[in-house]
């Protein structure tokens, strides 16, 4: 079909032309997507040649997701030659279909979470995967740690504390991963008894008065303790522990001595313990059947092991309590 005699085209003509609804054409015209040539004497739109070729580059603008602002924003850009709309409007929608795919891969996998499961315990997991969002948000994690950290914390070191302890959700979750994040997420809101152990000792006295150089000094441990747990490695003194104990000493502006180990190694076995949050961010962070990915817990238990031999084979004493807590713990 071709346009009328004038050259124009009605709107059911330029519907048809561009394969698309008389009811489609009039939404565009209506929100400012596609102008009219004209109106006929019977008051029926009329448009121009160009109108096709606009159309088809408003259908197909439409059926990649972009909202009809965006649109309109691409297609002045047209007219006017300037500026980078389109990319970033397609990198706007890519980064919202982003999210959007994790979305359902977290609720797929949720969904054969409670699929799989024995019927008994259907009500319990549809109660944890319920609380938790898609994909789930870690700011109910930032707020738990923000609890623990002392008050002095410069903005910078806890961002960095922070990025080290909240795990990520991971992209393409299993459905024993949206179990663990899920009873991460209840270990962290639950409320409180009042029967919770104080903080670290770390986070009171001298030691608080330098919490910046503590926790730079040990995530730097942590992450050499974690290369030797990936390895296989018994916990032992060398290089990781000295680093270990150097970030206390520098907080507490003390020298690193035997006596001072000493002192730490009993610090640190008093302090309190979240265990269970270091077993749970493994489970998040690691695949089913995968080997253990290090934490910041489990790299501390390491480091704590590895001193508390040193002081048995230095001394014939040590601290023999078990795994323990790390400052940030």
């Amino acid at each position: 079909m071709f346009p009328s005699h004038d050259g124009l085209y009605g709107i059911g003509e330029l519907a048809e032309r561009a394969g698309v609804t008389v009811k489609t054409v009039r939404f565009y015209s209506d929100n400012g997507l596609l102008p009219e040539a004209c109106r006929s004497a019977g008051g029926h739109r009329r448009y121009g040649p160009e109108a096709l070729g606009r159309l088809r580059l408003v259908r197909s603008l439409r059926a990649l997701g972009l909202p009809v602002r965006e649109v309109h924003r691409v297609l002045d850009e047209e007219e006017t030659g300037a500026g980078s709309v389109l990319e970033d409007a397609v990198a706007g929608q890519l980064r919202e279909l982003g999210s959007q795919l994790r979305a359902l891969r977290w609720r797929e996998a949720g969904l054969r979470l409670v699929q799989e499961c024995r019927p008994g315990e259907r009500a319990d997991r549809l109660r944890l995967i319920g609380a938790v969002s898609a994909p789930p948000d870690t700011a109910p994690l930032a707020r738990f740690w923000r609890g623990w950290l002392p008050p002095r914390m410069p903005a910078g070191a806890t961002a960095a504390f922070l990025e080290a302890v909240v795990p990520q959700p991971p992209e393409e979750p299993e459905p024993a991963q949206v179990l663990a994040f899920a009873r991460l997420y209840a270990f962290v809101t639950r409320p409180c008894t009042g029967a919770e152990r104080p903080q670290p000792a770390a986070h009171r006295g001298e030691g608080a008065g330098r919490p910046a150089v503590l926790y730079a000094g040990l995530a730097e441990a942590y992450e050499l303790a974690g290369a030797q747990i990936l390895r296989g490695r018994e916990p032992s003194p060398g290089p990781e522990l000295d680093s270990f104990v150097d970030a206390y000493a520098s907080a507490y502006g003390s020298r690193d001595t035997l006596a001072f180990r000493r002192v730490l190694a009993g610090q640190l076995a008093a302090d309190p313990r979240i265990d269970r949050y270091w077993e749970l961010v493994s489970e998040v962070v690691t695949p089913p059947g995968g080997t253990p990915e290090p934490t910041p817990g489990s790299a501390h238990d390491w480091l704590f092991a590895a001193l508390d031999a040193q002081l048995v084979a230095g001394t014939g004493r040590g601290h023999r309590a078990g795994r323990v807590s790390a400052s940030p713990r």
